[in-house]
């Protein structure tokens, strides 16, 4: 009986590590980090304010432009709050000498997604999205004139070639998909033209373990059948012990 008694507890650690290792791979999917730029955009005028959230679960990270540390960020990042998560930094006036690529990263050696900013001293500017857009999503481009004039036509290119026009400042996509990735400008008449800004499209993902229910469900149905097959073979071992004890009349009659 007690060597059945070990197999069962040998057989539950090896399920218990089991899920823990699924615990951990499922961890380490959630503590991934991200960095994302408000206002959604990778163009801006001179003197715009722009806010830099590095998202992840340290709350402790610096903020890069290319491969050396912005220093007013690591100077005013501020830790989240109950409704927040991860770390904010807000430059209140940005220049052109702050173009560049821009990632964060922790004290743990994580690193996160790169963002490219443009900071132009001309009259044209184009909004699109800062960060990759995921199929089918509406997209809305819109050339932004800094005068503020309401009588102009917008047109917009893309690799070159000219895709819209429009008597408004918006060029709307609704719905986006890989072939609409690519390098976008635009130009006001009577007001200049924006710089080049990528447009990057995030395939859908169809893959269903990607989805956090499908991880709490695995982990449930794990120790599911953890509970089952230690009850089980528990019953098969003390059914087999009692099979024994009645075979064998001098273990049967020991006190």
């Amino acid at each position: 009986m007690w060597q059945d008694i070990m197999e069962v507890r040998a057989l539950c650690i090896r399920l218990l590590i089991t899920v823990l290792i699924l615990l951990c791979a499922h961890a380490q999917k959630v503590d991934a980090v991200s960095l994302r730029v408000v206002p959604n955009k990778s163009q801006f005028f001179e003197h715009e304010s722009v806010s830099f959230y590095c998202e992840e679960s340290s709350h402790g990270y610096v903020l890069y432009k290319k491969n050396e540390e912005v220093k007013q960020c690591n100077k005013t990042s501020r830790k989240p709050t109950a409704s927040t998560t991860g770390s904010q930094c807000t430059i209140d006036r940005i220049y052109r000498y702050d173009n560049g690529e821009y990632w964060c990263g922790t004290a743990g050696g994580k690193r996160s997604n790169n963002i490219n900013i443009t900071v132009t001293a001309g009259s044209v500017i184009l909004e699109s999205p800062a960060v990759p857009v995921m199929e089918g999503e509406a997209v809305t481009l819109r050339c932004r004139n800094k005068t503020a004039s309401s009588n102009f036509t917008s047109n917009f290119y893309k690799d070159g070639a000219h895709v819209h026009s429009n008597a408004t400042e918006d060029m709307i996509i609704q719905k986006v998909s890989k072939s609409d990735e690519g390098l976008y400008t635009c130009n006001i008449s009577g007001g200049g033209q924006s710089p080049e800004s990528w447009l990057s499209v995030t395939e859908t993902k169809t893959d269903p373990s990607s989805q956090p229910s499908c991880h709490i469900y695995l982990i449930l149905r794990t120790v599911f059948t953890i509970i089952m097959v230690a009850l089980l073979l528990l019953l098969v071992g003390l059914l087999h012990s009692g099979k024994i004890g009645a075979t064998n009349p001098n273990l049967s009659s020991i006190p």
